[in-house]
């Protein structure tokens, strides 16, 4: 989710001992009488209900990552920022991807991220996406209207992130994500108020990372085909056009398009509101564990399967960025398992 979006470990592996619970007492030799089992066995399943419930409204905000310094932190680049730092990694990674030759067709690309805090709060943390369109060799350029345009090495390229969040953030970030009591569990109890939506462009999302010192992870780039950058692009003027607002909890509200989170305005190339987390409540559904959901989202879903053009590690990669107050510094939150540094 978002200043908010693998899943619910946790929450899975406390409602299992309910579930064995249930089993054995299934087992337990009981009294005579239909009766007086039916009654025992509604006890038992109001047992686990209540149990389960309980693990969503009181488990705490721990982080899915360890967060411990790894040795390989990287810091070469410590005195550039963040945005360059990102920038760079992306350019490097696409011209490779390119090549020398002449590229006779124009080449697409998606860049999935995610940032978040030690805690992995879920009002410190975010999802978002970059899409890219280089133009092919030779050619006179076609644009795509309301696009960022520019070149690298000779080739005309356009981009544009989608990162969706009330349009005040950076002047304002101070998000309501849940709001009552049990209203991580009852949607209805939640009483946070839907906002303006924006997407913001990507200098500007990174900048509210590096205001929080947050960890920042990207994925790609990975090369996708035409008709995945025309409906990013859709998706893009879907959310540009201003009917839809923001609600970090949006089960209530994206379904029919009132108000959506961070993570389902990427969630989905076909489908725009797939459900997640625990329960399909969106449950531990933002930061990395929120991207990494709508990773699986585009490579395991079968309508979507043919879009990617190369295979997607959803682990192996992940390549992070991370806040160190000091070049070389230590004890630094990384929950990546390869990371370079920044500070600004």
């Amino acid at each position: 989710m978002n200043r908010i979006n693998n899943t619910n470990g946790g929450a899975v592996s406390r409602a299992r001992p309910t579930s064995a619970l249930v089993k054995r007492e299934g087992r337990l030799p009981l009294p005579s009488g239909r009766g007086v089992q039916r009654k025992i066995s509604r006890g038992v399943k109001r047992l686990a209900i209540w149990v389960s419930t309980c693990a969503l409204l009181f488990s705490p905000w721990v982080p899915v990552h360890a967060g411990l310094l790894k040795a390989d932190v990287e810091f070469s680049n410590y005195d550039a920022s963040l945005y360059e730092q990102i920038v760079n990694r992306i350019k490097a990674k696409v011209a490779a991807r390119l090549g020398e030759g002449v590229n006779t067709q124009d080449r697409y690309f998606i860049i999935p991220f995610a940032y978040q805090n030690r805690w992995n709060n879920p009002k410190f943390s975010h999802t978002f996406i970059s899409v890219i369109r280089v133009l092919a060799d030779g050619k006179l350029p076609s644009f795509t209207s309301g696009l960022r345009r520019g070149k690298y090495k000779n080739r005309n390229f356009e981009a544009f992130t989608i990162s969706w969040l009330p349009h005040d953030f950076d002047t304002n970030p101070h998000l309501c994500v849940f709001d009552g009591v049990g209203s991580r569990v009852v949607p209805k109890w939640n009483k946070c108020p839907i906002s303006v939506g924006r997407s913001f462009k990507l200098e500007e999302t990174l900048k509210l990372a590096v205001d929080d010192k947050n960890a920042v992870g990207m994925w790609g780039p990975y090369e996708i085909k035409k008709e995945a950058f025309d409906l990013g692009v859709k998706r893009k003027q879907l959310l540009d056009g201003g009917t839809i607002g923001y609600r970090a909890d949006d089960r209530l509200t994206r379904k029919d398009r009132v108000a959506i989170n961070c993570f389902h305005a990427i969630a989905g190339l076909e489908e725009l509101y797939p459900n997640g987390g625990f329960l399909g409540t969106g449950f531990r559904m933002w930061g990395i564990n929120g991207t990494a959901r709508v990773l699986i989202e585009y490579t395991k879903n079968v309508r979507n399967k043919h879009l990617l053009l190369e295979p997607v590690d959803i682990k192996k990669d992940l390549y992070g960025f991370v806040y160190a107050p000091k070049r070389n510094s230590r004890g630094l939150y990384n929950p990546f398992p390869n990371a370079s540094a920044y500070h600004q």
